[in-house]
């Protein structure tokens, strides 16, 4: 799966989370900042992320550098293989 495929089904995993429009939400958009997540909202996307890539669970340590759209992508990126 390439970083495009993966930021596409990201946007519309977010979209629908966040109850927004997918073309609102970017590589660079920032969980906490524009999209004005919190916690529960970040643990539920990450249920969501693992289900839908299945990746298996991803550990806490993690999700810490995880803090953009674009972390994401690259993340699942490489824990995808590619």
């Amino acid at each position: 799966m390439t970083m495009e495929e993966i930021f596409k089904k990201m946007q519309s995993l977010i979209a629908e989370q966040f109850a927004m429009d997918e073309e609102e939400i970017t590589m660079d958009s920032s969980f906490v900042d524009d999209l004005n997540a919190d916690s529960v909202d970040l643990v539920e996307l990450v249920m969501a992320m693992e289900e839908e890539f299945d990746v298996g669970e991803i550990e806490e340590d993690e999700l810490t550098g995880l803090k953009t759209v674009k972390d994401c992508v690259r993340f699942l990126s490489s824990k995808l293989g590619d």
